[in-house]
């Protein structure tokens, strides 16, 4: 068992946290005030070729796989976890094509995403239809035009909500029903890419967000848009794909908690050991050490989560006897980012409430984390159901 890094990975991890230091810890408050996306950053990581960091070297990216984009994602979420944002949607709606598309989606969609040339977004969540994925009410009809070809072409008709990155994608990721819009059978849905310039698909409102303000997250509306049959994902009533993406998502939004609560601990380390009272620094005090160490002793419980969770990821272990173990690592280090950042603000008092520190922005930030891509509560729900059908078991 070796818990080092590989040359390769640990080069990743300087080169990124240089750049996170040098490029993202100075606009990170900026980002946050004016909730512009940060064009900069963006063109910061395509220049150190970190947009294709989960895509094949055939596909046109580096081939560091899901481990990779956790270890540079944990670094730049120290200091915002908008800019972890963007790379996270590097993959998010890039998963289900490299899952199950074909070889000519995989070479139209995603080497454009390495290269910067392109954006994606990922369209799950409806207004009733939040964790409730089943719920969902956009519709793909089969198109009457196509009725004689061999594989006929879908009309799609939908609203998708809470979309990160929906104003700056080119191409989305869409799931609706194929089936019978009130079914609640799995086989009723089914994944579609959906380019962004079709007739029928525009972009609705735009939410007015708590934290992660960078990037931009609201509706995609589809009225009547025509999809080709050769843009279906995988097979028609293919739901299980949606899950299948997003359990391999669970490393790279753990990784987002990880890199904050180590920026918001770091920080307020740093400011206790200068701050004077009662004749010496907060730091002096044991309560105050205590509750560095608790937090401490859980980044790294949280770290060995992740990235074993990441290893599974990428060995292609995401189905459901793995599922404990990955929800694990999501659970764990988003509530974690709660626990450092809203310890962060209390070790700082009345300054940490304030917009002077970045410690209110990392206590914003965090509680997104434990919504996105499956609450906490589904999270538990996961681990629960695999305990109790021994897929996590210890005998």
């Amino acid at each position: 068992m070796d818990f080092d890094f590989s040359p390769e990975l640990t080069a990743l991890q300087e080169s990124v946290r240089r750049l996170a230091q040098d490029k993202i810890k100075p606009r990170a408050r900026e980002i946050d005030t004016t909730s512009e996306y940060p064009q900069d950053i963006f063109d910061a990581f395509r220049d150190a070729d970190l947009l294709g960091l989960c895509l094949p070297t055939e596909l046109g990216g580096s081939g560091a796989g899901i481990l990779g984009l956790t270890i540079a994602i944990e670094e730049v979420a120290k200091y915002s976890n908008s800019a972890a944002l963007m790379l996270l949607l590097t993959r998010l709606p890039a998963g289900p094509v490299l899952i199950a598309g074909n070889d000519e989606q995989k070479r139209r969609y995603l080497p454009g995403i390495a290269t910067g040339e392109v954006r994606a977004a990922f369209g799950l969540s409806e207004p009733q239809a939040g964790s409730d994925v089943v719920g969902m009410r956009t519709k793909a009809v089969p198109d009457p035009d196509t009725a004689g070809d061999s594989e006929p072409g879908w009309i799609l008709t939908g609203t998708k909500c809470w979309m990160s990155g929906v104003r700056e994608a080119d191409w989305y990721t869409v799931f609706a029903k194929t089936g019978d819009p009130a079914s609640r059978k799995h086989d009723s849905i089914t994944a579609f890419i959906v380019e962004r310039k079709w007739d029928g698909v525009s972009v609705g409102r735009t939410d007015h967000k708590m934290g992660v303000r960078g990037v931009d997250t609201g509706e995609l509306l589809l009225d009547n848009v025509r999809v080709p049959a050769e843009n279906v994902i995988g097979e028609v009533g293919g739901f299980r794909l949606a899950m299948l993406g997003l359990n391999a998502m669970r490393p790279i939004v753990a990784a987002r908690g990880i890199g904050l609560a180590e920026g918001a601990l770091m920080y307020a380390t740093e400011y206790v050991k200068q701050r004077e009272a009662f004749g010496g620094v907060i730091a002096d005090f044991q309560g105050i050490q205590w509750e560095i160490a608790k937090v401490a002793v859980d980044i790294e419980a949280a770290r060995l989560l992740t990235y074993r969770s990441a290893w599974l990821a990428d060995q292609g272990k995401f189905t459901k006897e793995y599922v404990p173990f990955l929800s694990m690592a999501k659970y764990f280090a988003t509530e974690l980012a709660v626990r450092a950042s809203g310890l962060a603000v209390q070790l700082l008092g009345a300054a940490g409430y304030m917009e002077d520190h970045p410690t209110e922005l990392w206590y914003r930030d965090a509680r997104q984390l434990t919504i996105v891509e499956g609450t906490s509560q589904v999270q538990l729900g996961l681990i629960a159901r695999g305990v109790l059908g021994h897929d996590l078991w210890w005998d």
